[in-house]
This record gives C-alpha cells, sequence and structure tokens, in this order.
C-alpha cells in the first residue's frame, strides 16, 4: 500500500480516536480522584469516573481547545459526582421518612429536610467557582490546602472563594428564612 494510500486512509475521526485515548491514558487516575474526594465511595467514584470518560469520547470533538482536556474532564466528573452525591442524599431523605429514626417526631424530620433543601437550593445558586470551594471545604471536609490542589489554585483564593461562598450562602439562607 502507498503512503498516499495510506494517509487516505487515516480519517479526521481516527486522529480524534487516537488523541481521546492519550488524553485518557494521561488523565485516568484524574478523574477518579475528583469524584472520589466528592462521594468518599470507592465504587461511586469509580462509576462516576467510568460515566465522565463515556461523556467526554461522546463530545470530545465539541471541545476547541483540546488542550484543555483536564479541565473540561475534571468539571465533568465534579458535576457527575456532586448529582450522584445528591441523588444519594434524596434517596437516604426518602429512607428516613420511610422509617424514622426512634424518638424523632414527623415534625422534626419535616423541618430538617425542608433546612436541608434550602441549604442545597442556596448552594446551587452559587457560581460554580464558590460552589466547589465550599462543597469540598464544607461539605466533604477538606482542609484549605486539599480544596487547593483539587482544583489547582492557591490557598488563598481557597480562603476567598470560601469567605464568599459562606457570605452569600447566609444572605440567600436569611432571605428564605424571611419568606417563610
Amino acid at each position: 500500500m502507498s503512503e498516499w494510500a495510506f494517509a487516505a486512509l487515516v480519517t479526521a475521526e481516527d486522529v480524534l480516536e487516537r488523541e481521546f485515548s492519550e488524553r485518557l491514558r494521561e488523565s485516568s487516575s484524574l478523574a477518579f480522584r475528583v469524584a472520589f474526594s466528592v462521594l468518599r465511595h470507592r465504587e461511586d467514584a469509580e462509576d462516576v469516573a467510568q460515566e465522565a470518560f463515556v461523556r467526554a469520547h461522546r463530545s470530545i470533538a465539541q471541545l476547541r481547545d483540546r488542550e484543555r482536556f483536564r479541565a473540561w474532564l475534571v468539571r465533568m466528573t465534579w458535576r457527575l459526582a456532586l448529582d450522584r452525591l445528591r441523588m444519594d442524599r434524596r434517596r437516604e431523605i426518602r429512607e428516613m421518612t420511610a422509617d424514622p429514626e426512634p424518638g424523632v417526631t414527623a415534625e422534626e424530620l419535616a423541618s430538617a429536610q425542608q433546612r436541608a433543601r434550602r441549604l442545597w437550593a442556596a448552594i446551587d445558586e452559587l457560581p460554580e467557582k464558590l460552589r466547589m470551594a465550599i462543597v469540598l471545604a464544607s461539605i466533604e471536609e477538606h482542609d484549605v490546602a486539599d480544596v487547593g490542589r483539587l482544583l489547582g489554585i492557591p490557598e488563598g483564593t481557597v480562603k476567598s472563594r470560601l469567605f464568599l461562598a459562606r457570605k452569600q450562602l447566609a444572605e440567600k439562607l436569611q432571605c428564605l428564612a424571611k419568606r417563610t
């Protein structure tokens, strides 16, 4: 087969597939680490990382700047992990409602569920940068240095984002409390 004929066989799709495989090798543990940092459960983190790779494979052609693959994969994995976490929490709340702990009144349970819904609604309204910092630090209980490493930002920036996130959450929750 001549070089020209061989070159004609190599399509843009083949090039994209090879590029994805290379980026996958470079980032294989990254997606798992991001998912695990949110979920703290190995099997769930593996599932989320796998789903992130499947979605990345499906839509890599739409990624304009392929040099930003790692950041794109981190954001995608992060969102999938948060979705899984929320789904698990909703399931836990449903299960608690179906079988509440002894000594907990229905009113206390309903009040706790309402507070949790308000808090998550307020967290969901935060800008992504603030939301990521507050979830990792306050909900997942990572220290400032860990959050900085996970997000690839300096500790001072983490502290600033946490301050702003807490301030905005306090304002949002205060407004919600006044409405009810």
